[in-house]
This record gives structure tokens, C-alpha cells and sequence, in this order.
């Protein structure tokens, strides 16, 4: 937790500011390719996929029979949580369709290269502020491992705009700061990781979120509707149907 005092002699009482490489330099395809597998692994090894799936399994009771979801995924990276999403439809014989962005294009190239020849999932390279202004909307609108890179000062805007894509509901994954993820994840990267993992993997955490901190972004942006919660050492989510979804 934030408030642990190890958490602050860490620095991780608030949020840091600080750039990650992915956010600010090109990369060339093979550094790309390495890195997008370190955050394939972490997705399944920390819940990332897991949180979406189980929160849309919450939510299908309410779905009316044969209806066709349609889904945005913002900050897709490798588009895996989007593939897991579609296998888990078409396993449970729900009809839906997912586009999936990135703002980067050497990883929406890579996004493309993952999500060739898979039905029902488009990848486009666009970043949130851009659709945000198109009037396009969603079903439900997911963002794993994104929030934390949108810098401080416009977190609470770019929560606003995933609201406003979404009509029925939005899933938000992301990391939890705090001195126990910090240290889990600065160890995978230096065991699995490239130099930009290393990098970027533990100043993610630094970056990252506490419950409280999203549970008062909610409040602010006045989406009340949204919860925020604890998933394990590593995640926190943020989460909710709008009234009248079902």
C-alpha cells in the first residue's frame, strides 16, 4: 500500500511523472516483439486478462439473447486480452466484435501481426483522445495497462473519455503502487525482461494506482457507477455497468 512506510521510503506515495521508453522513443520490431511478450506474460501471471474476463462473466446475465456486443480495448499492446475475450465469446456463444487501439504504431503493427486471420477483431492505430472526438460509442469499453501511462494532470480527462465511449459499461485494469508490486515486477523483468522491460517495468508501478486513488478519480469525474477494487497484491481495478445496461 501507498501509506506503508515502506511504500514511502520507496517513493511510492504518489504517483510518478517520470517517462517511460515505450512512451517516448522508437523501437526497433525485434525490441518491440520482446517487450509486448514481457506484458503477455504478466497479463497472464497477474491477473490482467483474468480481471476482464470475470467482470464480463459478472455482467452476461444482463445481456439479452443473441444480442452483438461491440467492444473497444484501449492501449491494446500485443491485443491479447482482446484475443482471450473473443475465445472466451465464442465459447460461451456470445456475438461480439472488438476494436482494438494503440497510439504506437511500431505496436499496432505488431497488434496486427498477433490478431491476423482471428474474426471479429480489428486493430487500429488511433489514440483515445482520437476516437473520444469521432462520436464513435461502444457496448464496453476495456483498458488494461493503459491508465498508467496517461500522465497525472490528464488521468481524470481520459477516464471522462472512456466513459463517453462506452454505453453500457466500462473495465479498467491496471497496476497497484506499492512497494510489494514494485518489487515483484522489477523481478520478472530482470529475470524475463529486455532493457527497455527493465526500464519501464517497475517506473509502470511507480506510475501506477492505488484503490483510493481511483476510487477518488472516479468521484471526480462524477462517475459514480464505477467501483474500484483490490485484485490481489498486484491489480487494482476500476469498474461498472450504467444504469439501465441490462
Amino acid at each position: 500500500m501507498a501509506g506503508h512506510p515502506l511504500s514511502r521510503t520507496l517513493g511510492l506515495d504518489r504517483r510518478s511523472s517520470a517517462d517511460e521508453i515505450m512512451d517516448t522513443e522508437p523501437l526497433s520490431a525485434p525490441v518491440v516483439d520482446r517487450t509486448l511478450r514481457f506484458l503477455e506474460l504478466t497479463n497472464r501471471r497477474f491477473g490482467g486478462a483474468g480481471i476482464v474476463l470475470r467482470t464480463l462473466e459478472w455482467w452476461r446475465v444482463g445481456w439479452p439473447a443473441g444480442a452483438a456486443l461491440r467492444l473497444l480495448d484501449v492501449g491494446t499492446g500485443a491485443a491479447d486480452i482482446p484475443r482471450a475475450l473473443l475465445a472466451w465469446a465464442h465459447s460461451v456463444g456470445v456475438d461480439m466484435s472488438i476494436t482494438a487501439i494503440d497510439s504506437a504504431p511500431d505496436v499496432a503493427a505488431a497488434a496486427r501481426e498477433r490478431a491476423r486471420g482471428i474474426r471479429g477483431l480489428s486493430i487500429e492505430l488511433a489514440s483515445l483522445a482520437e476516437v473520444a472526438a469521432s462520436g464513435r460509442q461502444f457496448d464496453y469499453v476495456t483498458a488494461s495497462l493503459f491508465l498508467h501511462h496517461v500522465p497525472p494532470g490528464r488521468t481524470a480527462d481520459a477516464l471522462a473519455s472512456l466513459d463517453r465511449l462506452a454505453t453500457r459499461g466500462v473495465v479498467i485494469s491496471d497496476l497497484r503502487r506499492s512497494w510489494l508490486a514494485l518489487a515483484g515486477v522489477g523481478l520478472l523483468a530482470y529475470a524475463a525482461g529486455n532493457a527497455v522491460v527493465r526500464h519501464d517495468g517497475p517506473l509502470s508501478v511507480r506510475r501506477a494506482f492505488t484503490v483510493e486513488e481511483l476510487r477518488g478519480l472516479a468521484s471526480e469525474c462524477g462517475l459514480g457507477y464505477l467501483t474500484a477494487r483490490s485484485e490481489g497484491p498486484f491489480r487494482v481495478s476500476l469498474s461498472g455497468e450504467k444504469h439501465g445496461a441490462a
